[in-house]
Parts: C-alpha cells; sequence; structure tokens
C-alpha cells in the first residue's frame, strides 16, 4: 500500500514535466515561425547573412562535440556496469582506492583541452562577427528609444522615424511597425546608438545582435544573402512597452533599395537625425554616427 502512494505522486509529476517540455516545444515553434530551422541548421533560424552562416556552423559543431562526449561518458558508464557488476555470490568489498593519479590527470587535463577547443572557435567567430575594418557598402544608424527605432541612411541623406507598434490583432497591424532597408549583397556597417535607455538591435535571422548603449557608439556588419522580409526587435528589456518595440527588415534589391530613397526624399525625409535628440550626450571618444554633431 505504501509504495502505491508513493508512486501516485511520481507518475503525476513525470506527467507535468512531459506536458511542459511538450508545451515549451510547441510555444517556441509558435515564436519562431517561418523563421525555423531544421536538422542542417541544427534548428536555428535559417541565417540570411554570411556571419548568420558562421554562427551555424559553429553551433552545430558545439552540438556535435557535445554529443560526441555524451556518448562516450554513458559508453564507458555502461562498460563500467556491466564489467564490474557485483556478483549474486560476493558479499566482501570491493578493493577500496583513494586516488588513481593517471585518471585524475586524464579527468582535469581533457575538460581543459575541450574548453580551450571551444574557446578558440568561438572567440575566432566572435571576433569576425564584430570586425568593422571593411569598408561598407552603405552605412546605417540605428537609434532605439522608448519603444521603437529611427534609422538613418548616412550616405543617402535620408532618415525615417518610427513609431511604437499597435499590437491590436486585426489587420493592418503591421503598417505601424517601422522598416528597415537593405540592399542584397552589400556590406552594411550599422551604427547603433539609444536616446535614452539601454535597447538591443536583434534580427533573429541575422543570428546576431548588439546592444544599444546610452552615450556610447556600437558598430557590427552584415552582408544580407538573400532577399525578403523578416522580423526585428529589442532583446533588451527596455521599460513597459518593451514588446511592442518591433521594426521589419525588408533586404531587396539595390534598384528597389534606390526607389525608397528616392520615396524618402519625395516625402521631405532629408538629412540625418542627429544626437542632441538623445538624452545623454556621447561619451568622449565616441565617433557622432551622423553629421548632425553630438
Amino acid at each position: 500500500m505504501r509504495q502505491q502512494d508513493l508512486s501516485t505522486p511520481r507518475r503525476r509529476l513525470g506527467t507535468l514535466v512531459l506536458l511542459g517540455a511538450v508545451g515549451t516545444l510547441a510555444l517556441g515553434g509558435c515564436a519562431s515561425g517561418d523563421l525555423r530551422g531544421d536538422h542542417t541548421t541544427g534548428w536555428l533560424p535559417h541565417a540570411v547573412t554570411e556571419g548568420g552562416e558562421r554562427v551555424t556552423s559553429l553551433w552545430i559543431g558545439a552540438w556535435i562535440a557535445a554529443i560526441a562526449v555524451g556518448l562516450l561518458v554513458i559508453g564507458l558508464i555502461v562498460w563500467c556496469i556491466a564489467a564490474y557488476r557485483r556478483a549474486h555470490d560476493d558479499t566482501e568489498l570491493p578493493v577500496q582506492l583513494r586516488y588513481n593519479i593517471p585518471i585524475e590527470i586524464l579527468y582535469t587535463v581533457v575538460p581543459m583541452l575541450m574548453v580551450v577547443v571551444l574557446f578558440y572557435y568561438t572567440a575566432r567567430d566572435e571576433a569576425y562577427l564584430v570586425d568593422t575594418s571593411k569598408k561598407p557598402d552603405l552605412t546605417v544608424n540605428v537609434v532605439g528609444k522608448q519603444w521603437s527605432w529611427d534609422f538613418n541612411y548616412v550616405e543617402d541623406d535620408t532618415h525615417e522615424v518610427g513609431t511604437q507598434a499597435i499590437l491590436t490583432g486585426k489587420p493592418g497591424a503591421e503598417e505601424t511597425i517601422p522598416t528597415l532597408y537593405l540592399p542584397v549583397g552589400e556590406r552594411v556597417e550599422f551604427v547603433l546608438t539609444a536616446r535614452d535607455v539601454i535597447h538591443s538591435f536583434w534580427v533573429p535571422a541575422f543570428l546576431q545582435k548588439m546592444d544599444m548603449i546610452p552615450g556610447r557608439v556600437n558598430r557590427f556588419q552584415v552582408v544580407p544573402t538573400q532577399e525578403g522580409q523578416f522580423k526585428g526587435k529589442c532583446a533588451e528589456l527596455c521599460g513597459a512597452y518593451h514588446s511592442q518595440m518591433l521594426f521589419n527588415v525588408k533586404v531587396v534589391s539595390r534598384e528597389e533599395y534606390d526607389a525608397h530613397m528616392a520615396d524618402l526624399r519625395a516625402a521631405d525625409q532629408t538629412g540625418l537625425l542627429n544626437n542632441t535628440l538623445n538624452r545623454e550626450q556621447l561619451m568622449e571618444g565616441q565617433d557622432a554616427p551622423t553629421g548632425g554633431g553630438n
């Protein structure tokens, strides 16, 4: 009777854990939408930039190494259980060892080598992703603000002012979200600044994001590799309407990009929004991303 009473809560706990896991997977699938990857990407979103492809390779390589180590450890555990199992007629304790120097050295050196290798590839790819030494084809100053985005197209001397997304659940809500235009196959440098609090510029399909810190200028470059429309959002909790700080990214042909710049000029959205609109001035040594001064 006691065994039955103990097993019932365990079965209920197992059911709750299973339901929780299934629910998490279902919510993850809903959140990722049409960006969901497959086994070829390690179930990361499909990358649409050159840097994103590098992130995917690092992710898959790390998982392959982790699975290989896990299988090896499980195999050794099973082998030890089988090889050193206690016989039915064995009533004595096995030989007790206080230490084994070779095994202890092995257990210390191997994990250190694993960490060093993983650190090397991570540091190598991180250096590639944040490298801004190459001359970009165009520069976009992305400005985060509570709770929307401004875009300065530096070379084209045009700008767009975003307003907070109005999420009603009805058709047409997409039109309230600011849209960033980028030409496919060209190197884009993002110059990131913040008007008020810390934000984070994140396009999941880029597999890369970077914080936007008041008073500082952060930069990174991407080369979009395919046309399409992708979602963007703030990835840093920035206040009450953080969840509505959304934008779209349209990767288009150079002709369509130029046409959009012409539309901005026709709408009298010329010139660049400068940093005098920020709550804090740029720190000393930070290059102003626009021609409007600090």
